[in-house]
């Protein structure tokens, strides 16, 4: 699954893999009002977020990395998004991930600075969609699923590695 946190608007995907092959299962946005109390709409959020993880039971989830935000009042709910989703999904024995955009835009459309454009219609060549998806939220989290995928090969040689590595290593002490 993956996540592109926002107050107002935040986008998910969830993805089904199996080895090469990718489709999606759901693609969408949640939605809260601009006229409720911060409380209110980060329940509301944090609600639907829990409803997603509960529905679709994803092995990961993969959340854009607050990175920079030149306006700081949405840095701020973009921050505040952000961590529901990673707590819940850590709550929810989720393998949680955070990505940078440049990191997703480079793993799936080859370039770090590649445009929302672009984003798009590599989501849906990947996903063999008919159209982009829209709006771009949804497609930015379904290039977050993808990035996870992408990056879980290595992430799970490395573990398996650094795992050889300690049952081999030698017992220290009596």
């Amino acid at each position: 699954m993956g996540i592109d946190p926002g107050l107002t608007r935040c986008g998910y995907a969830v993805l089904h893999a199996v080895g090469p092959q990718v489709r999606p299962v759901a693609l969408g946005v949640i939605r809260t009002p601009t006229t409720a109390t911060l409380p209110a709409r980060l329940a509301e959020l944090q609600r639907e977020l829990v409803a997603l993880l509960v529905e679709f039971h994803p092995y990961a989830v993969a959340v854009e990395q607050v990175f920079f935000q030149s306006n700081v009042r949405t840095a701020m709910s973009v921050g505040q998004a952000s961590g529901l989703a990673l707590a819940e999904a850590y709550a929810a024995g989720c393998d949680v991930m955070q990505f940078t955009p440049n990191q997703v835009k480079d793993s799936v459309a080859g370039w770090g600075g590649a445009d929302k454009a672009q984003v798009q219609k590599m989501v849906q060549v990947r996903l063999g969609l008919s159209a982009p998806p829209k709006p771009a939220d949804a497609a930015d989290a379904a290039a977050l699923a993808l990035c996870y995928l992408a990056a879980a090969p290595m992430r799970a040689r490395i573990s398996q590695q650094a795992s050889q590595a300690s049952q081999a290593a030698p017992a220290v002490g009596r």
